[in-house]
């Protein structure tokens, strides 16, 4: 779900393709060869934007940590598909990667964290190297991958078992054809080579922590490493909580997420 919320000020907005979503908004830290949080919105695969799905806190928590933090944009269902938003992902990434000495941060730490349908898509690049092969970049281009409460990580399983609130959406995105929906399924993909570890958090929505448990034991099995934490928080309401609030000092996930960030950084 998009937040309604305004992004920090001070952040540059850059094209990282030829389309007008293929943008970014980066904020410096404060010293150089610092390490990057990129981080990808939600909103369904068809709404939402680096503007005002971000959450309040973000950049600003992120840059006092002595982080940059980068916010990317990505077309939207039903003018673009999910496959070539994950490519959007991936290219943003490999064009952050490039820029690295200019920008001033350190290319070989950097961590992806995704919201909603940005941790599906962030799980998704993760997992099938595919989009960071064709982005020009190898498996441990990140750090690793931080997943905010997404759902569909086994698209067939999460449109079998979601209900009717999401039915809409799920086949506006994924369609109808198995094989398609299986290749867009992270926890499908999470047999080896994947990103070199995983942050899974996840409130109290059934499907999201079905799903979330079924992807974390794939990549386990797979020898990736995996840690997964369960957050207060019911339905849509924790769900949009879990976004909105992370960043902010009082809320239990900026803990999770800010010792992960550290150890994944060497800090």
């Amino acid at each position: 779900m998009a937040e309604g919320q305004q992004n920090a000020p001070g952040g540059q907005t850059m094209a990282y393709g030829k389309d007008g979503l293929q943008v970014l908004d980066y904020w410096p830290a404060q010293s150089q060869k610092a390490p990057l949080v990129v981080f990808v919105h939600g909103g369904g695969w068809k709404r939402g934007s680096k503007d005002n799905a971000t959450g309040a806190a973000k950049a600003e928590h992120y840059h006092g940590l002595g982080y940059a933090f980068a916010s990317v944009d990505y077309r939207l269902v039903p003018n673009a598909t999910v496959e070539q938003q994950a490519q959007d992902v991936a290219d943003a990434l490999a064009f952050l990667r490039a820029k690295a000495m200019d920008l001033g941060f350190d290319a070989d730490r950097i961590v992806l964290m995704g919201h909603s349908a940005g941790a599906h898509l962030a799980a998704l690049v993760g997992t099938d190297m595919r989009y960071f092969a064709k982005a020009g970049l190898r498996p441990d281009a990140v750090r690793g991958v931080i997943l905010l409460d997404g759902a569909a990580y086994d698209v067939g399983r999460q449109m079998a078992e979601g209900g009717r609130f999401m039915a809409g959406t799920y086949e506006q995105a994924f369609g109808t054809d198995p094989a398609r929906q299986k290749a867009l399924s992270p926890t499908l993909h999470a047999g080896q080579p994947n990103a070199p570890g995983f942050l899974i958090l996840h409130v109290d929505r059934a499907d999201g922590t079905a799903q979330s448990e079924a992807l974390a034991a794939a990549l386990r099995k797979a020898g990736t490493p995996v840690e997964m934490t369960a957050l207060a928080g019911r339905g849509l309401r924790g769900h949009m909580q879990i976004n909105r609030a992370m960043g902010d000092p009082g809320y239990p996930g900026t803990a999770i997420v800010n010792q992960y960030l550290s150890r994944r950084f060497g800090q």
